[in-house]
């Protein structure tokens, strides 16, 4: 389930746009400033933008270059200004797409979605540094040696691991790796935690992947 950050001044606006994305399984955080964009990208890690053009204390330009920076996430870029040139400044800042209002809501989850579904490499394996989490066969493996996960267990890991360094609360956890099943328990959690450990330390890693954070949840941290 991807994270979508929603920097936009006007309220209306934002509502709306988030509850179409909530429809649509995407979990949403929002701002109505420029002035904490930058920190939040860097902190949360969100998996795309949605930019307004004008917004107070620092514009979405500025807010853009910043987070180039540092980060390739996706960022839709939201306007009024419907000048060629203002689109072409946009793309030039390093925004991926960009929509003028008024839009409509649906044709917007569309391209999102689109834009994810070409960005995000989430069906092929991914290897950071000898960790290699298999998104087809649920298998962790590291140094030649491998353990298969259970199906929920792949969902709390491959969540963290999608966001090294990022905690998740057991009510994050809930909402975005079992939205379906509502039984799943904190204790639940905490099992599967510990039973993913016990599988990482078989296949030889020494060092805690998964840590817990006292009051906040858990993380992935890389080995």
């Amino acid at each position: 389930m991807a994270d979508i950050l929603i920097v936009e001044d006007d309220l209306e606006i934002a509502e709306n746009v988030a509850l179409f994305l909530q429809a649509s399984n995407f979990t949403t955080r929002h701002l109505e400033t420029g002035e904490h964009v930058v920190e939040t990208v860097r902190k949360n890690e969100p998996d795309l933008i949605l930019l307004d053009l004008m917004l107070p204390v620092m514009d979405g330009l500025e807010c853009c270059k910043q987070i180039r920076t540092f980060s390739e996430v996706p960022i839709v870029m939201l306007t009024a200004k419907t000048q060629e040139i203002s689109r072409l400044i946009g793309l030039e800042a390093g925004a991926d797409d960009y929509i003028c209002k008024p839009f409509s809501a649906p044709e917007l989850v569309l391209r999102i979605k689109a834009i994810l579904k070409r960005t995000q490499k989430h069906k092929a394996p991914v290897v950071e540094e000898g960790l290699l989490l298999n998104m087809e066969s649920f298998r962790l493996s590291y140094r030649g040696q491998s353990t298969e996960l259970t199906h929920l267990e792949f969902n709390l890991f491959s969540l963290l691991y999608q966001h090294p360094q990022r905690i998740y609360s057991r009510a994050q956890i809930l909402d975005l790796a079992y939205p379906d099943m509502r039984d799943i328990s904190d204790r639940a959690i905490d099992s599967h935690v510990k039973n993913i450990r016990l599988k990482a330390k078989k296949i030889g890693l020494e060092t805690n992947i998964i840590e817990s954070v006292y009051g906040a949840g858990y993380r992935y941290v890389k080995p």
